[in-house]
């Protein structure tokens, strides 16, 4: 092993970053705005008040701001589970016998297992600040509803959380962590709310998606005192608020004189992605680096490698902004044998303008090959990866062994999202060689998504 390098590249708490890193305002191409659905005009801040925290809403519109403060009250939280490791995969390059250098940027050091604490912490306490009682939000795997559990615990808040129905049955223990602390859980679709309501009258069985509890979780937010509604991933300011991520990882490379070459991460609604490439793809959009960058998401759920680059709604009652983005259709739900997360119809606008351009490279994985992989990481790093991270752990894999077979040394980076401690189910499946792949077919995704796509003429 290299003695110049240690296994950990650690920041001191007081490089730990004071703002996050607005990539919008480095892209000369900026992403298509939100469109209000009724006059197809670009969304205002009174148009969002209804639904999101003031501050988050300033944050969403602002594209020229190229640092935005985070304050104190909020990196004082972040200071108790941050800086993140940024790890060097030694016992996985020997296992692959590889001469790339792997790197991963480990966010599963805090209870709810995953980088999503980054941006629910945030939102808790703008809506604090703001004098708020309540939140409402949506849960996919329910990484994000655990993080949003404990941010609103911390802060004094209350918390409703729709999760996706089938995730609800496999992980039951993501709802005992999100009901422990404090917050009520209710699988969606439910018929607590009229979209709801409206989604089972169609189809009773479905296995629900983050369209169908994004609709539900919205329609609560409205109709309460003092409540306003949370996001997790897909919307910009959530991409903001993930960008500590980034910005650790390159100031750790950085400060040991190390540059990558390929940086990789899971997609499904975009947020740990976005967070992660943001200084990197800043730099390459300026012209002083050549990384390349690759997005992971599941076969099963494939927006950006399948899906169409169009206006869409962000949920499945069409009732949020219209939003610019590689898109299945906001109808579309995943096989209910999909295991992780990821499970998002669509792509974040700036992801989505950064792959079009041509910034951005996107591959789809089935999931049997990602639990291939990820069991490899375990058994050499010891640490059990969440479904979701296991796709970018599939792609450094198969990058790793790409420069084995051309013998060239390139150094790459991916993000470990979370734990897999809650996944046990998924990953007892896959002892049990019970797990399945399912590639949803064209004509699936033509009937079952792009259908509900709106007819928007611009």
């Amino acid at each position: 092993m290299s003695k110049k390098i240690p296994t950990r590249l650690y920041l001191a708490e007081d490089e730990i970053p004071s703002s996050w890193f607005n990539l919008r305002a480095f892209m000369k191409d900026k992403p298509d705005p939100l469109l209000h659905p009724g006059t197809l005009k670009p969304v205002t801040e009174d148009d969002l008040a209804p639904v999101f925290c003031k501050e988050a809403i300033k944050q969403e519109l602002d594209e020229t701001t190229p640092f935005i403060n985070i304050p104190e009250g909020l990196q004082a939280f972040y200071r108790a589970y941050r800086p993140a490791p940024l790890v060097r995969a030694y016992f996985l390059e020997k296992a692959l016998e590889t001469p790339a250098e792997i790197y991963y940027k480990f966010e599963g050091t805090n209870t709810s297992g995953s980088h999503k604490l980054n941006s629910a912490a945030a939102q808790a306490y703008y809506a604090k600040e703001e004098g708020l009682v309540s939140l409402t939000t949506e849960t996919g795997a329910g990484q994000w509803g655990s993080a949003m559990a404990m941010a609103c615990a911390f802060y004094g808040l209350g918390l409703t959380v729709y999760m996706v129905k089938i995730s609800s049955e496999q992980k039951p223990y993501r709802k005992a962590l999100i009901e422990t602390y404090g917050a009520r859980l209710i699988p969606s679709p439910s018929n607590t709310t009229e979209a709801g309501r409206n989604i089972l009258a169609v189809d009773p069985n479905t296995a629900g998606s983050l369209g169908c509890a994004i609709s539900e979780a919205v329609e609560a937010a409205v109709k309460t005192d003092k409540c306003r509604y949370v996001l997790g991933s897909v919307l910009n300011h959530v991409l903001l608020h993930q960008s500590i991520i980034g910005q650790e990882a390159k100031a750790a490379f950085d400060k040991y004189g190390i540059k990558p070459d390929i940086v990789i991460g899971c997609a499904g609604g975009g947020s740990n992605l976005g967070g992660l490439i943001a200084p990197f793809m800043g730099e390459r959009l300026a012209g002083k680096n050549n990384i390349r960058f690759i997005a992971v998401e599941p076969a099963s759920c494939p927006s950006f490698t399948r899906g169409k680059y169009a206006y869409d709604f962000g949920d499945t009652a069409k009732t949020t902004p219209l939003i610019k983005m590689y898109t299945l259709g906001n109808g579309f739900i995943p096989s209910s044998n999909h295991a992780g997360g990821l499970r998002y119809h669509g792509m974040n606008s700036i992801l989505s303008k950064l792959y079009r351009d041509g910034h951005l490279e996107a591959r789809a994985e089935v999931q049997t090959e990602v639990f291939d992989a990820a069991i490899k990481f375990a058994k050499a790093e010891g640490i059990l990866p969440a479904p979701e991270s296991s796709h970018a752990i599939k792609a450094a894999i198969d990058e790793a062994l790409e420069c084995k077979r051309t013998n060239e040394k390139k150094v790459i980076l991916f993000g470990l999202t979370g734990t897999g401690y809650f996944d046990m189910s998924a990953y007892m499946a896959y002892n049990a060689k019970t797990m399945t792949d399912y590639i949803p077919t064209d004509e699936d995704l033509e009937r079952t998504g792009f259908a509900s796509l709106p007819k928007v003429d611009l």
